[in-house]
């Protein structure tokens, strides 16, 4: 499921005004009701869970290693998922709610935002414990992806019995959009090529990227062509992708510094299906290759190697920033590749 910030991808959106909304009248019911009673974690909180997350997220804070471990707080809600097998304790008020959701056509759902609160560390084999309620749902609302509800519940985490911390999650559900009205019949054929290019007619455009309080600075750097990387305000060690708050040693003030451009291709991958035009430079669909590089200043970002061909892209091969322009709406970083 994406999750991306309820008021930024998918915003809260406007109030469906007119007609007497019933639906909602019985949706409201369910606040304050029970979604989940006495789950219980599947596995303690251990060792090899935190080491893995850690390595996942490049987090090499020491407080999360050796005798004295904590888990990385942010592991709050990993501690309480039902994996593969999924849930089993949530409760009839819960499946009736989204039931109603469903049969009344909000079939789609996508999450929008979670909040967390931390209570106390959590510790290799602490046992853990949580009770969820349906705190809220929205009245109805148009989103740019469709029209719906949203839903949010609280979880209450405890380890051993004790308050640990809130897990709040919410999502959007919702029927989709109809698509955009088609121009009348001829009316794309009566343009230019350079103005039916300026609309981005006649080809796929890329997904729009997810810009929020934490990373707004970064995608503005990018509309200047400088690409910005994150330096802790405390201890100076450099960050990327953009976070709120430094993983050496927790400090929330920052500045920024601008990378020079410079980097290798540590590791990558081929895309070859399924074909997407807009990932491809001349438009072709791929295969095209997708890097992670290692930049001058030390740091790693996700993106696409140009310039080569994709059976050329090797480990270590010197790449250099570039901006790409896919679309009249969108700039992104890319690297070009080269020999030396």
């Amino acid at each position: 499921m994406t999750t991306v910030r309820e008021g930024e991808q998918v915003p809260e959106g406007r109030q469906v005004t007119g007609e007497p909304d019933e639906l909602y009248e019985r949706l409201k019911a369910f606040e304050g009701r029970a979604a989940a009673t006495a789950g219980t974690g599947k596995d303690p909180v251990n060792e090899p869970m935190i080491r893995h997350w850690c390595e996942a997220m490049g987090d090499t804070n020491p407080a999360y290693s050796g005798p004295e471990a904590i888990a990385p707080p942010t592991m709050l809600q990993a501690w309480t998922m039902g994996g593969l097998s999924g849930h089993t304790d949530r409760s009839a008020a819960y499946e009736e709610l989204f039931g109603l959701l469903d049969g009344a056509g909000y079939t789609s759902v996508v999450a929008t935002d979670c909040e967390q609160e931390y209570l106390r560390p959590l510790r290799p084999g602490d046992r853990i414990t949580f009770d969820a309620v349906i705190e809220s749902v929205s009245e109805r609302k148009t989103t740019r992806l469709g029209t719906g509800y949203f839903v949010t519940t609280r979880m209450d985490v405890r380890a051993d019995g004790v308050r640990a911390g809130t897990h709040r999650f919410r999502i959007l559900k919702y029927t989709p959009a109809a698509p955009k009205r088609s121009e009348p019949k001829g009316s794309e054929s009566r343009r230019t090529g350079p103005e039916r290019a300026a609309r981005g007619e006649g080809r796929s455009l890329r997904p729009r990227p997810v810009i929020n309080r934490d990373n707004a600075g970064f995608w503005q750097g990018v509309a200047e062509h400088r690409l910005l990387i994150q330096r802790c305000g405390d201890c100076a060690t450099l960050r990327f992708p953009w976070l709120p708050g430094c993983n050496a040693c927790g400090c929330q003030e920052w500045d920024t510094v601008e990378a020079s451009g410079e980097g290798t291709v540590f590791s990558h991958v081929v895309m070859h299906h399924p074909p997407f035009p807009a990932f491809g430079a001349d438009g072709a669909g791929g295969p095209y290759a997708v890097a992670l590089i290692e930049l001058a200043e030390g740091v790693r970002m996700v993106s696409n190697v140009i310039g080569v061909p994709y059976d050329k892209v090797r480990t270590g091969m010197p790449v250099r920033l570039e901006f790409l322009r896919t679309d009249p709406d969108l700039e992104l970083p890319v690297f070009r590749g080269g020999e030396g």
